[in-house]
């Protein structure tokens, strides 16, 4: 029996958010602002919606630290996407290099 659930599709690929357009009330209390707008692979995306928040921890020498702030948002086109930003950038020859999109569902009746 076929789901009628889109399929979630995992991709692991950096995006580029838009200068400007990260929530400024998240960013003022320290928390990673979710950008309103990206882009990836070349084409734009607007989030309308933020779905769905959540933190990742990891530990070093028995210390927990934020690793990662995660996002569940739908866009524009209708997708519905998981991405995340690192706290500290993963290789330091693009520092800049911090926001990644997770998975991709496609816009209900697409998948």
């Amino acid at each position: 029996m076929a789901s009628a659930e889109p399929r979630e599709e995992f991709i692991g690929e950096a995006i580029t958010p838009e200068a400007g357009s990260f929530d400024t009330t998240a960013m003022s209390r320290g928390e990673a602002g979710v950008p309103r707008e990206f882009t990836w692979r070349g084409k734009p995306y607007v989030v309308e919606g933020l779905l769905a928040s959540w933190k990742g921890t990891g530990t070093d020498r028995g210390e927990v630290y934020l690793r990662r702030h995660w996002f569940r948002v739908r866009v524009a086109s209708g997708e519905e996407m998981t991405i995340y930003c690192d706290r500290q950038a993963k290789n330091t020859r693009r520092p800049k290099r911090r926001w990644w999109i997770y998975t991709i569902a496609p816009a209900a009746g697409q998948g």
